[in-house]
């Protein structure tokens, strides 16, 4: 693809222009690679007047035109892979390898998966005999739909929005991250080849307080969609509080993992490195907090970083690369930040950023660049700030302990709820910890093995809803019972 990239609004099926624009900068080399609007509320009135004139006619598409339409999306996405992996790397840092075997693919996946299971929803019905009648309930669409996706697995988190949305007969103003933008303008490309009407599908791109704002608080849109951090999520709930909005929040987690002594070790060491340190730990649901049982503590130890170290970090464009740039010179600060306090705070950095240095040539880390190294951390205490916050780097903690009970405690030590996994050959232990972990998803001697049918979200502050096949469904409509009298 080109060098340089110019991102336009995507607003009733027609690229528009934005009189500011702002700069979107290639994490891996630090120099901007794309222009990107600076839209504001002139802008967001424009796509949501189109997305609401649109919504008569989507809504009463039948279903399985909509998902004709879907279905071909994804045909499209899936037909041009390669190109979008190129670009995710660009925009936000991972490796183009892993843009290619996960984010595009999932966003494909995404699309097609919401395109079929629409056609499978039941409704509900109920007889009575006194006074003989029949009552059922009916879902319909919500309306102009807002869903504000964001910057660590782009394309990946705005179908597993937008799929649902459009599949349930709404439409909607998506406003992705304005660091991780370009992907989203090129996938308005893909939507009107496979003949989404237009309006039906808006892009607003701009920052969270300008255009963000400007969309949580439109009265016109009675539906939000926000993945994004904890912080984010108050403001979003206490500008839409007196609207009575419909809203989805996915945030963010402080995720265990928890290692018992009869765990086995050669799945569950390469697993923890992957859900440590897999797309730069920028993922939600990557592991920061390591509890390894004390009589395997050592040898945990010394293999885990021996592994962390081979990690292959540099060029997101080499196909050895394992590990890529973080999304942004801030985020990259905010990162090493927390790993310097932790070591004026006694910590002991075991390897990574500020201890390895070296690389080997074919991997060489570009000085302008934003990449930290994968960072273990030990002699920590549960109530320090790198045990209590989302770092959402490269960055996990890892620290003994001596039984369940105790495990189980401190694991739930944190404002965060949003998952763990729990590593043991022990199946009783395995359900015993597992309920009692507060998380809205507990992964048993794996990680990440994602079933699109079963909830997705958080509890505590990492969260309010649940995203899915059926919870997705029931989101992006209302309810509505009809009660018949028939004798």
């Amino acid at each position: 693809m080109t060098e340089f990239v110019q991102v336009k609004n995507f607003i009733n099926g027609k690229f528009t222009d934005c009189v500011g624009l702002l700069d979107s900068f290639n994490p891996a080399t630090g120099e901007v690679w794309a222009k990107i609007p600076d839209s504001g509320q002139y802008e967001v009135d424009a796509a949501v007047n189109a997305a609401a004139q649109a919504f008569p006619g989507w809504s009463q598409t039948p279903q399985a035109k909509r998902s004709a339409i879907l279905q071909k999306v994804a045909d499209i996405l899936e037909s041009r892979l390669d190109e979008f992996a190129v670009a995710e790397s660009r925009d936000q840092g991972k490796p183009v390898s892993l843009a290619k075997r996960m984010d595009i693919p999932r966003a494909v996946h995404n699309m097609r998966f919401f395109a079929t299971s629409c056609l499978n929803h039941q409704e509900k019905a109920n007889y009575m005999d006194i006074p003989g009648a029949l009552n059922y309930t009916t879902r319909l669409p919500v309306g102009v739909a807002g869903l504000i996706s964001p910057w660590n697995l782009p394309m990946y988190l705005l179908t597993f929005k937008l799929g649902p949305a459009l599949a349930s007969g709404n439409t909607v103003v998506c406003k992705p991250s304005e660091m991780t933008s370009v992907t989203a303008w090129m996938f308005c490309e893909v939507l009107s080849e496979a003949g989404v009407p237009p309006g039906v599908v808006n892009m607003v791109f701009g920052t969270g307080p300008k255009a963000g704002d400007a969309l949580v608080r439109h009265p016109s849109v009675p539906l939000i969609s926000f993945t994004g951090g904890t912080a984010t999520a108050g403001v979003i709930r206490a500008a839409t509080a007196t609207q009575c909005k419909k809203l989805s929040l996915e945030l963010g987690g402080k995720n265990a993992g928890i290692i018992f002594e009869d765990a086995d070790l050669e799945k569950c060491i390469p697993t923890t490195i992957r859900s440590s340190f897999v797309n730069q730990g920028e993922v939600c649901l990557c592991t920061s907090r390591v509890f390894v049982q004390r009589s395997i503590y050592d040898r945990f130890l010394e293999k885990f970083i021996a592994e962390a170290r081979a990690i292959k970090v540099g060029d997101p464009s080499a196909p050895d690369t394992w590990m890529g740039a973080l999304v942004s010179k801030e985020h990259a600060a905010k990162v090493t930040g927390y790993i310097q306090r932790a070591a004026e705070g006694g910590a002991t950095v075991q390897c990574g950023h500020g201890i390895d240095t070296g690389i080997d040539g074919s991997n060489a880390i570009n000085p302008k660049g934003y990449f930290v190294r994968p960072t273990i951390i030990t002699d920590v205490k549960d109530d320090d700030a790198i045990m209590q916050e989302e770092v959402f780097g490269p960055v996990v903690c890892v620290v003994p302990f001596d039984n369940e009970e105790e495990v189980v405690r401190r694991a739930n030590g944190v404002q965060y709820g949003l998952c763990a996994a729990v590593w043991t050959s022990d199946a009783s232990r395995l359900h015993r910890v597992a309920r009692k972990l507060e998380a809205g998803t507990v992964w048993a001697n794996c990680w990440l093995v994602r079933d699109l049918h079963m909830p997705f979200g958080g509890c505590k502050s990492s969260g309010v809803g649940r995203e899915g096949a059926v919870d997705s469904i029931e989101f992006y409509t209302e309810v509505k019972t009809v009660c018949v009298q028939i004798e």
